[in-house]
């Protein structure tokens, strides 16, 4: 009998950029239907990690498993068609084109040729319906993240990969963006790994948690079980 992997599997993950190292043998697995937190400091290799379970960065050793496949050397748009969903810190929305548009682009990371939007994005940001012939650039930092994660899941992924969805973001709008994804992972059981700053965020979303430090893993288990010490062990400045 096959043995079932989790939805996303990391073995020995070794990757960086160029001909310097960031991540040393990182083993993660996240269940499906789960919601994990990736903590640690600035520069120990949160940001790489994701960019490499996307494709952006190749690994200098290690494989990564999705969905019982191995995609370790899978190009990015592959990726993105197996159902994974990159929404990088700084959301990355193209300022000149509209809201609309840039939901629109979501599609093409599906590779399908579908042309409306799902009633479900509205249902989960109904002020994008409200601004949809603005300008992306025009919205508010808050509003540019909800275009981000609405784009991320035109694609109908089995896993969002949120780089600091919170970063500077007021905190009524950081507590709408909780409900969301909450929402968003209740009903359509997608799997989540968000790196966040705040640390009472990671805790109240997420089921799982990672720390890393110097480009490992050194710490993981139940958030309920995310104890103060850990966090000023490798989280205090």
């Amino acid at each position: 009998m096959a043995v079932t992997r989790p939805l996303l599997d990391l073995v020995n993950v070794t990757a960086g950029y160029g001909q310097t190292p960031v991540l040393f043998d990182v083993d993660m697995s996240v269940a499906e239907g789960e919601i994990a937190c990736l903590l640690g400091r600035n520069g120990v290799g949160k940001t790489t990690l994701l960019r490499s379970i996307i494709g952006l960065n190749a690994l200098t050793s290690g494989n990564i498993y999705f969905n019982d496949a191995d995609i370790t050397k899978a190009p990015t748009y592959k990726r993105a068609r197996k159902g994974i969903a990159y929404i990088p810190q700084g959301r990355e929305i193209i300022p000149y084109l509209t809201v609309l548009d840039n939901l629109k682009m979501g599609f093409s990371a599906s590779g399908k040729k579908a042309k409306r939007i799902p009633a479900e994005i509205y249902d989960f940001f109904p002020m994008l319906k409200e601004h949809l012939q603005r300008q992306g650039g025009l919205l508010s930092g808050g509003q540019q993240q909800q275009l981000a994660i609405a784009r991320g899941l035109m694609c109908n992924p089995k896993i969002i990969l949120l780089d600091e969805p919170t970063e500077g973001i007021q905190p009524s709008i950081v507590q709408e963006i909780e409900d969301t994804l909450r929402r968003i992972n209740i009903e359509k059981g997608i799997t989540i790994i968000v790196v966040e700053q705040k640390i009472e965020f990671a805790r109240k979303l997420a089921q799982q948690f990672f720390i890393m430090e110097k480009g490992a893993i050194v710490e993981k288990g139940k958030t309920d079980k995310l104890a103060d010490s850990l966090l000023h062990r490798y989280l205090a400045v």
